[in-house]
């Protein structure tokens, strides 16, 4: 009698844990199913606000639009980065580095792509994006002495320290960098520098140096928006300031069953694709064979 009881009371609660909307089902960020669409505005029907919440995944972020016609652009993307802003003129090394950067991603300007066999893309090793460059879709994490980035872009994590520490000056450089926020009213304030100069402020190829300092403002004015405003200082590679425009993010509904995608990159796959796929679309030919 006691075993039927107990098992009895398994099935109960195996049967509410899958019966349960959240535990049925997840969605990936940009699903536009009818499900999904149910389901968030379930959500934001007792979504509370709080401006220094900024826990969720967040999407969106272009900022103002590459000004049309732009020669640079061709057939690419507008450059996401900073929201479009254009950077300050470089220095003589920077512009030197710049030269040297060939891209290859979809998102590089017609302009400055070329074939993968003739890159030199982090991206097509599967080496980091690094930040900026890697700030698309995320997720924050909020613990009481660090806040976590998590991008969507290959799971990479972004440590943000916020228990009052300063950046000590002997750190190696790391592909996040070196971070550090506090809260000044509503506002999520973020200093960091000491990043890798091995990666790339974006796809069409602008350099850094391990010297640069990026310096965030994260607000977020209603449930379901954060904005982000991002300059970046690096006397070495630039001769003034780079001062973005206003990113804005928008949080995916609904909250409590929303994930990230697994979106990583595989250094076999990454190989397969340039050969089979951008190398025979650059017009090499030479470095490209058919996917079977």
């Amino acid at each position: 009698m006691r075993d039927r009881i107990f098992s009895v009371f398994v099935f109960l609660v195996v049967l509410a844990v899958f019966s349960s909307g959240a535990a049925a089902q997840v969605y990936l960020p940009g699903d536009k199913s009818d499900a999904r669409k149910k389901a968030a505005e379930e959500s934001k029907a007792k979504l509370t606000y709080d401006p220094h919440d900024l826990s969720g995944i967040w999407r969106g972020g272009q900022g103002a639009p590459q000004p049309k016609g732009d020669p640079r652009i061709g057939d690419a993307h507008a450059d996401p980065l900073l929201g479009g802003a254009p950077p300050p003129p470089m220095t003589a090394l920077g512009l030197e580095r710049f030269n040297a950067n060939k891209p290859s991603a979809a998102e590089s300007w017609q302009s400055r792509r070329v074939a993968p066999a003739q890159g030199n893309d982090p991206l097509g090793n599967c080496d980091p994006l690094g930040y900026p460059r890697d700030l698309g879709t995320f997720q924050m994490v909020q613990t009481p002495g660090t806040t976590f980035q998590i991008f969507n872009e290959y799971r990479h994590v972004r440590e943000i320290w916020t228990d009052g520490r300063t950046i000590p000056a002997d750190l190696d450089p790391r592909w996040y960098g070196w971070n550090v926020g506090h809260w000044e009213g509503n506002n999520f304030i973020v200093d960091s520098t000491n990043y890798d100069d091995r990666s790339w402020l974006g796809g069409n190829g602008y350099p850094h140096s391990e010297d640069m300092k990026i310096h965030e403002v994260y607000a977020h004015p209603d449930a379901m928006t954060l904005e982000l405003d991002m300059t970046i200082t690096d006397p070495q590679t630039y001769t003034k300031p780079w001062v973005g425009n206003k990113r804005k993010f928008t949080l995916q509904l609904p909250k409590e069953s929303s994930v990230l995608d697994e979106y990583i990159c595989v250094p076999s796959e990454e190989q397969s694709f340039d050969t089979g796929v951008r190398n025979l679309a650059g017009g090499d030919v030479e470095h490209s064979r058919p996917i079977h």
